[in-house]
């Protein structure tokens, strides 16, 4: 998934000096981004908050839906070939199908339940499209895990993960996405110790073992859950800090926990790009727009985006809270 933002602000985060060391509760709403122009899909975007840039090195978060895309005049998710650098993308699906393609040759349809993980490294582009012959709601979640230096520059992969982990006991049902929980792992490949994972609440619920040298912060699918006692409204994304080695839930609904070892570097994060540096932005930039170091997508309906203009002034990383 792409920031279509026609003016994106520059997200500059990284660094341990604004990591909360203890336990905490900060829960962020998100704001609304419209993918597509007006008649596009709406998704909340948690982050990068103004209050909270990254966990882990997870930098990115979006959640869509559940939309309607079976009425007329709906046409679901459009996001056209567009690039990337510096990062890894993962794609959640709670309903519904997308394609996605991308500029080493992939071509894959994910369900509910499935891992999509796109591996930008020096540069890829890839488009998602809601399918033609689909499900006719929509709900999901895209992330974006930084990459750090030692793997800027990996070659650019796709992986497809239809059978991952799953644990039940009490009240939760658990499914490692990535890294490791509850002594489930995710096959899936990872460049830092993080994790991320659907977790399902019902019953009287059940209490997950965290990593205390991790932070984390849990995102709430729908209306329902209760995140260390304190009720998590759809779309919001709860920081809950570092220092912890439990975390009850209770209530009812679907979530997804992230976290990971606080990320060192500070990087920038402009449009689709994460880098170290304004420079490493305008070099992938003027690349993009010239064709070069990207890769072609293929089988999508129409031009690939045009990448925004950049910001009078230049972009520097600073740190992971303003």
């Amino acid at each position: 998934m792409s920031n279509l933002e026609p003016d994106p602000t520059e997200a500059s985060c990284g660094g341990r000096a604004d990591v909360a060391t203890v336990p905490v509760h900060d829960v962020l709403i998100g704001r609304d981004v419209v993918l597509g122009g007006p008649r596009g899909m709406s998704v909340t975007r948690t982050l990068p908050h103004r209050d909270r840039r990254m966990v882990g090195a997870w930098c990115f978060v979006d959640h869509y839906g559940p939309e309607d895309i079976g009425s007329v005049g709906t046409g679901g998710m459009r996001v056209p070939p567009h690039p990337h650098i510096g990062l890894q993308t993962v794609s959640w699906l709670v309903r519904g199908e997308v394609l996605h393609r991308d500029s080493v040759g992939s071509e894959q349809l994910i369900e509910p339940g499935q891992l999509n993980l796109m591996t930008a490294g020096a540069g890829i582009s890839h488009s998602e499209e809601s399918p033609p012959e689909r499900t006719p709601v929509l709900h999901g979640a895209q992330l974006w895990g930084a990459l750090p230096a030692e793997a800027r520059a990996v070659a650019p992969a796709f992986a497809h993960h239809s059978d991952l982990p799953v644990v039940a006991r009490d009240g939760l049902t658990v499914t490692v996405v990535m890294g490791t929980l509850e002594g489930a792992t995710s096959p899936a490949r990872t460049y830092t110790p993080l994790v991320a994972a659907e977790v399902l609440i019902g019953g009287d619920g059940g209490t997950l073992t965290l990593r205390p040298d991790f932070e984390y912060a849990v995102l709430a699918f729908e209306d329902g859950p209760v995140v260390d006692g304190r009720p998590l409204p759809a779309g919001a994304l709860a920081y809950l800090g570092t220092g912890r080695t439990a975390l009850p839930l209770s209530g009812a609904g679907r979530t997804l926990l992230l976290g990971g070892e606080p990320f060192e570097e500070q990087i920038v994060m402009w449009w689709n790009f994460v880098g170290r540096s304004h420079d490493d932005v305008v070099v992938a930039r003027t690349d993009w727009e010239a064709g070069r170091g990207f890769g072609t997508v293929t089988g999508f309906d129409g031009p690939p985006l045009h990448a925004p203009e950049l910001p009078a002034t230049p972009l520097k990383p600073r740190g992971r809270t303003r």
